[in-house]
């Protein structure tokens, strides 16, 4: 009979992944780093445990969209006084800021708990292709879809 340990987050290695999101969609690109952020590729996943991987996503800026999503989604915020609710189209959220609306993306598919911010902190998100941070990724695989 083999018994199997439970995983302690002692012997969890992260990786790193860099996704390429040039002519991808923006909600499969989202499932597929949500996924890696939670461990979910893991054989030996478990939900009490962070076993995520750091992503890299690059050319954030040509990514799509099908449908009429460009005009028809909307993003609300709120500031919390009266008269406070902003809405913005994702078309006009792209123009201004292409990588708040990946992050928003992947942040809804992540379950609600005391890792979300931990994972969504491993994510970094780049609209072309240059990566600013003077950072050698070691263990990096691409993956292209």
């Amino acid at each position: 009979m083999i018994k199997t340990k439970p995983l302690k987050i002692k012997e969890v290695s992260r990786k790193w992944y860099l996704l390429d999101g040039r002519g991808r969609i923006l909600g499969r690109l989202a499932v597929e780093i949500s996924k890696l952020l939670m461990g979910k590729n893991e054989v030996r996943y478990v939900n009490y445990l962070d076993l995520g991987h750091c992503v890299v996503v690059t050319n954030i800026g040509k990514i799509k969209v099908t449908g009429a999503k460009e005009k028809d989604k909307t993003y609300y915020r709120y500031s919390g006084y009266p008269g406070g609710l902003k809405k913005e189209t994702y078309g006009k959220l792209f123009v201004r800021r292409p990588t708040e609306v990946l992050r928003k993306a992947v942040l809804g598919m992540l379950p609600d708990n005391k890792f979300r911010a931990t994972r969504l902190a491993r994510l970094h998100l780049y609209v072309d292709d240059k990566i600013p941070q003077k950072v050698v990724f070691a263990n990096v695989k691409e993956t292209n879809g």
